[in-house]
């Protein structure tokens, strides 16, 4: 407790309401945050696996090719079916994305890059409003057990008269 007063004393939290109001405020930023990070993920997984598969198509194209000569042959599926099946798989996620025309890996690289830094710059934003977060909830919850503050009681109590 004393450390929680130290703490609200040195962050000029002497207003109960200003308190409740800033962890409020970093909760929501800590979400945002963690919200906006998954979303980079995403974007960063797929990119990479549009990556993959453009070089696995580009790979076996030539395989590809030669098994339609072949007349889509079960004796040359059986001897390069390894390479078939990474064209087709390659295939049907381009197709699943609905494109015509496929990026470069070199413009797919240009794109990541600058993903994946602002990823890690949201994260280091993240760590630090995590922290921040932990202090002021903590502080809050020690102030309204000191206090007498119980929120969810408060609410059932609202409940139970309002009916």
């Amino acid at each position: 407790m004393a450390q929680t007063l130290i703490y609200l004393q040195e962050n000029g939290l002497d207003d109960y309401n200003v308190l409740k109001q800033k962890a409020a405020d970093a909760s929501a930023r800590f979400n945002d945050l963690s919200g906006r990070i998954k979303e980079l993920e995403g974007t960063l997984a797929a990119n990479a696996a549009l990556q993959k598969h453009i070089v696995n198509y580009s790979k076996t194209r030539a395989v590809y090719v030669e098994y339609r000569k072949a007349g889509y042959s079960k004796k040359f599926k059986a001897l390069h079916e390894a390479d078939i099946l990474l064209h087709q798989a390659a295939k049907k996620h381009f197709d699943s994305l609905g494109l015509k025309k496929l990026p470069t890996v070199a413009s797919l690289r240009a794109d990541y890059a600058p993903a994946l830094e602002e990823k890690k710059k949201a994260y280091r934003e993240y760590q630090r409003v995590k922290a921040e977060m932990r202090e002021l909830l903590t502080a809050k919850q020690h102030v309204d057990r000191l206090m007498g503050y119980d929120e969810r009681r408060t609410e059932r109590d609202a409940e139970h008269d309002a009916r």
